[in-house]
């Protein structure tokens, strides 16, 4: 595993993808938290990152999607992907290698932000009248969320060829698995009964409460094994090539 994980880390960092990808996200969410006024930092009454955290899940479900695509994609498109078949390394350990370098990638992204913290600590009247706590969660929240979201792009290349094809896939399913089942709740059908059930299914119920600085251990088991899902689908997407 750890060959592969090193492997995609250099394919990263010797092309444009890592340094587009974070570039991307640091300017989109800079522009969006400075000069917004609807979501900037300056315009709220007092010190918080939590446009931040309401942001991020929006540009995670198109930034990771494009992280990931070619995960297995291109290794179809060049058929490399029979090459790894015969190294010593089981499906799984490939799968997590490319899962843990892309959820690095994002790890990458996210490290610059803590600018954002420093600038609002000092902001803060009195100065470091901030949440750090709260922050410290919203922060492990995100990268839980970047861990679901990173599989299910992975599990999305599994499927296709196609980098555009895995792409677009893997942005549909991330926002119907974060946003969806919320929707689905809204139903007349199902309001009042059945409700407060169907968010729990949904990534968004359990991200908002980590955002809100409780580590509860619903939520937690939900992210882990919402990844191991994923992982488990693309185990057997990759096993299809053995049927």
């Amino acid at each position: 595993m750890i060959s592969i994980y090193w492997k995609e880390i250099n394919a990263f960092f010797s092309s444009l993808i890592a340094y587009i990808a974070i570039g991307v996200f640091l300017v989109v969410m800079g522009v969006m938290l400075w000069f917004l006024p609807d979501f900037s930092l300056l315009e709220y009454n007092y010190a918080t990152l939590a446009p931040f955290f309401d942001l991020a899940p929006v540009v995670f479900a198109f930034l990771i999607p494009a992280i990931t695509m070619r995960s297995f994609s291109e290794e179809r498109q060049t058929g490399t992907i029979e090459l790894l078949a015969t190294r010593p390394v089981t499906d799984l350990q490939i799968i997590l290698g490319k899962f843990f370098a892309s959820l690095t990638l994002v790890l990458f992204a996210l490290i610059p932000t803590i600018i954002y913290y420093i600038t609002v600590y000092q902001l803060g009247v009195p100065k470091g009248n901030l949440d750090s706590g709260a922050i410290l969660g919203s922060y492990f929240g995100l990268f839980l969320l970047a861990g679901a979201f990173a599989s299910i792009g992975v599990f999305a290349s599994s499927l296709s060829a196609n980098q555009i094809v895995a792409f677009l896939l893997a942005i549909l399913l991330c926002v119907f698995f974060h946003w969806g089942f919320f929707f689905f709740s809204k139903l007349p059908v199902f309001v009042g009964t059945l409700d407060d059930f169907i968010q729990q299914l949904g990534i968004d119920y359990h991200y908002d409460s980590i955002s809100r600085g409780v580590l509860d251990t619903r939520s937690l088991l939900y992210f882990f094994s919402a990844i191991a899902f994923f992982i488990a689908l693309t185990l057997v997407s990759l096993e299809r090539r053995k049927w």
